[in-house]
């Protein structure tokens, strides 16, 4: 394809959005004549799936429950008055608590004000939140942010130790829908010993972010915690950003949420619309299904030009692969769909992984994105009427040409300036292609039987952990094989899993397993 007419495909297929300062660039994808139109009928069912799924209709028949993440932006257009109640509620709650820290009307237990605020959450209640106050933050914040987002004992230890004589002007959030989470119940019972050996009340510095009923809840409502937020079972965690789970924090940072949630808002306006040409996440949602061959065939690698949407992949990663990749498609036939995501951000790619992008397997399409507006503050020059966010527009466009003159694929999203509202947009943009693509692909984007499966093997490793540990200990003279360990408690199917829960315990004093190395790596015996 000639200059001249990659210009006028990207007249013709350029989706604009003034509202949001939003334009997607889809000339890039080398669709073969007359796939927009072949895919029309579909494009056409995927909008009506998401008109009856904005209307309350069932979208996760597993649990019975709808998903209602679009109303979070606007309440009105909620099924029932109830829903659209606590939705507004919620959002009037948050901005007056959030005033009540920031004034120091709620204050810490020994006095003076909140200055910092503790995070604690795992998947869908820690990447948006993680991406949103690392996208946003200044150093003018009115709270400094951190998180704990794993069940990482150093990990704990590293936040721990930043927040140091801090931790009395901490105020720690958990956020958890059942409360039964495992990583997340670790941070909390971890928040809460530093709380204790620092001299400190926990339940004096807590707040929750639960659903109604659940474990959390009422280890927050007896232990009379500061305040408790709602999570609804009509909004998933990899959509639940512009929900508490992701705008209390941010509040509390000194974020705009309004701004936030003014932009979502805008772009559902933008991409309820049913006309697929002028739709940004129909086309993207379709440029995907080209690409990828609508089975998932290529990954999708996301490269910002902007440090602050570093984390946008990561929270991309959850919302994209948590979504599509499913075993089953909604008749039941085993399809194995999925898109794979990674990404960092420009121009650290093109001394990472560009050159396998450009010169290796072509296995991939890129999405990169654009921000027009470099900073607020003036720019000098580093040369005569150079500045340096033009040499990250040069690189852009020149990595972007390097892989088109290759045939390789890819999209772009330009946003005029990054703020809380673009913030917003973008994560509406790519929450309505994700359902757009599912239904193109005919899987349920609301669900995540693989997940539950994980965290049920977990679940038993756990209970063989306590099984061997407590043969150990019912024989202390006595020191073991891990042969001799599985056979006696008749796990031998599980022999590699009892060696590496000999080896770790053996490596952490606390579990007072010593370990005797053997004449092979395998003869080691173990001994409580």
């Amino acid at each position: 394809m000639g200059p001249t007419n990659l210009w006028q495909r990207y007249k013709d297929l350029l989706c604009v959005v003034p509202s949001i300062g939003l334009r997607l660039d889809v000339s890039r994808m080398n669709f073969p004549d007359g796939f927009l139109s072949r895919m029309e009928p579909q494009m056409q069912k995927a909008f009506q799936s998401m008109e009856k799924l904005e209307k309350g209709a069932i979208a996760n028949p597993d649990e019975k429950r709808m998903a209602g993440h679009y109303w979070l932006r606007a309440p009105e257009r909620a099924p029932s008055p109830e829903i659209r109640r606590a939705i507004e509620d919620t959002l009037a709650a948050i901005g007056s608590f959030t005033a009540n820290v920031h004034s120091g009307m709620i204050a810490p237990e020994q006095g003076g004000r909140f200055t910092h605020v503790l995070s604690i959450g795992i998947g869908g209640s820690a990447l948006g939140p993680q991406f949103a106050s690392d996208a946003l933050g200044t150093s003018g914040d009115k709270m400094k942010p951190f998180f704990l987002d794993n069940t990482d004992p150093d990990g704990f230890d590293r936040v721990f130790d930043r927040i140091g004589k801090d931790l009395g002007r901490t105020l720690t959030i958990v956020i958890s829908k059942s409360g039964g989470t495992i990583e997340t119940r670790n941070g909390m019972l971890e928040a809460a010993a530093a709380y204790k050996r620092a001299g400190l009340t926990f339940e004096k510095h807590a707040v929750a972010v639960t659903g109604v009923g659940s474990k959390l809840d009422k280890i927050a409502v007896s232990g009379k915690w500061i305040k408790i937020f709602p999570m609804w079972d009509w909004v998933g965690g990899r959509t639940s950003q512009l929900s508490a789970v992701g705008l209390l924090p941010a509040a509390l940072q000194g974020l705009y949420i309004e701004e936030m949630l003014k932009g979502a808002s805008l772009c559902d306006e933008a991409t309820r619309i049913k006309n697929t040409r002028t739709n940004p996440a129909a086309m993207l949602a379709l440029s995907w299904f080209h690409a990828a061959d609508g089975r998932g065939a290529k990954d999708m690698v996301i490269l910002p030009y902007k440090d602050r949407l570093m984390l946008f992949p990561k929270y991309l990663q959850q919302l994209v692969m948590e979504s599509l990749g499913k075993e089953k498609d909604l008749d039941g036939a085993i399809v194995n769909q999925g898109l794979a995501v990674y990404g960092n951000k420009g121009t650290t790619d093109q001394h990472a992984y560009v050159q396998q992008l450009r010169d290796g397997v072509n296995n991939f399409f890129a999405t990169f994105i654009e921000v027009l507006k470099d900073r607020d503050r003036g720019s000098m020059e580093v040369e005569p009427g150079i500045m340096s966010g033009d040499y990250l527009s040069a690189f852009y466009l020149g990595t972007r040409n390097a892989l088109f003159e290759n045939s390789r694929e890819s999209v772009t999203i330009t946003i005029e300036r990054f703020d809380a509202r673009s913030l917003g947009a973008l994560i509406a943009l790519y929450e309505r292609a994700v359902g757009f693509y599912a239904s193109l692909v005919n899987v349920n984007a609301y669900h995540q039987p693989g997940v539950e499966a994980g965290k049920k093997m977990a679940d038993s490793l756990m209970s063989l952990r306590m099984k061997v540990l407590a043969y150990l200990r019912g024989a202390p003279d006595k020191a073991f094989t891990v042969e001799e360990v599985a056979s006696a408690i008749n796990e031998m199917d599980q022999a590699e899993s009892v060696f590496k829960i000999l080896e770790h315990a053996s490596a952490n004093a606390d579990h007072k397993i010593t370990k005797t190395s053997g004449p092979s790596f395998f003869e080691s015996r173990y001994q409580a």
